[in-house]
């Protein structure tokens, strides 16, 4: 009799750490009774069956995972290697255990396959300047396929897109004429400006005679407001008429 106290408390201490489980708040346990789906528990406080219930914990937070580095031939007969990070989270946690073994690895062997498949369905040029486009398209394929498996992918965005060398290099060159071009059509837009600008005051200056002589008081405050040892004097050719009347 006094061994069989000790075995009886021991037997309820047994009992009660095997059937009470506390599930925190961002957690949900799956509760499985002699292998059949008994449904989902939690948060809280929950009692399990010993020996006979069993319980899988899956976590409801956001996932941020990464994709491994692909090698992938765009359309155009681009090589590259592009990799990318998947957010998503769990919304139905039954499912999640019972539809797909391990839903994490399933997710990032799908979203390896579907990065490889859409950056392949496009050429190099629309990679680079429509990434917001692509990163939308991976979000939407990736996320149907995962509904059945009560997962929710809300982004999924390309982070480094590596380039073979001489592709760069041809990238670098074709920069580099864009940027001269545009130097060009700005200098010839400059000299254009101008030159419609000096017409103007030219029909000005035939228009009124007296502007000619403005300007030319202008340039001497202007040289007078320099140090200069020499000054000049620009003489209207209208004063030495007379003298060269005179001579004739």
């Amino acid at each position: 009799m006094p061994m069989f106290i000790p075995l009886l408390a021991l037997i309820v201490v047994f009992f009660l750490v095997s059937a009470i489980k506390v599930v925190r708040e961002y957690d949900r346990a799956v509760v499985f009774r002699l292998g059949r789906l008994l449904g989902v528990k939690g948060p809280g406080l929950i009692i399990l069956i010993p020996v006979i219930d069993r319980m899988v914990r899956v976590s409801l937070r956001t996932v941020a995972m990464d994709v491994e580095p692909q090698d992938v031939i765009t359309r155009d007969n681009v090589s590259i290697k592009v990799n990318a990070v998947l957010y998503f989270r769990v919304l139905q946690a039954d499912k999640a255990v019972v539809e797909v073994e391990d839903f994490l690895y399933a997710t990032s062997q799908l979203s390896q396959t579907t990065l490889r498949s859409i950056m392949g369905q496009a050429e190099l040029d629309e990679i680079l300047a429509e990434r917001e486009k692509i990163n939308q398209e991976l979000q939407q394929v990736i996320d149907k396929q995962t509904d059945a498996w009560g997962i929710k992918v809300s982004l999924v965005e390309v982070k480094h897109i590596d380039l073979p060398q001489e592709m760069q290099r041809a990238m670098a060159k074709q920069a580099e004429a864009e940027r001269e071009r545009r130097s060009k059509v700005i200098h010839a837009e400059g000299e254009f400006q101008a030159s419609a600008k000096l017409a103007q005051a030219a029909a000005i200056i035939e228009e009124h005679p007296v502007a000619l002589q403005l300007r030319y008081l202008q340039t001497l405050s202007e040289i007078g407001s320099e140090n200069n040892s020499t000054t000049l004097f620009p003489i209207p050719i209208d004063m030495l008429r007379p003298f060269l009347g005179g001579k004739e």
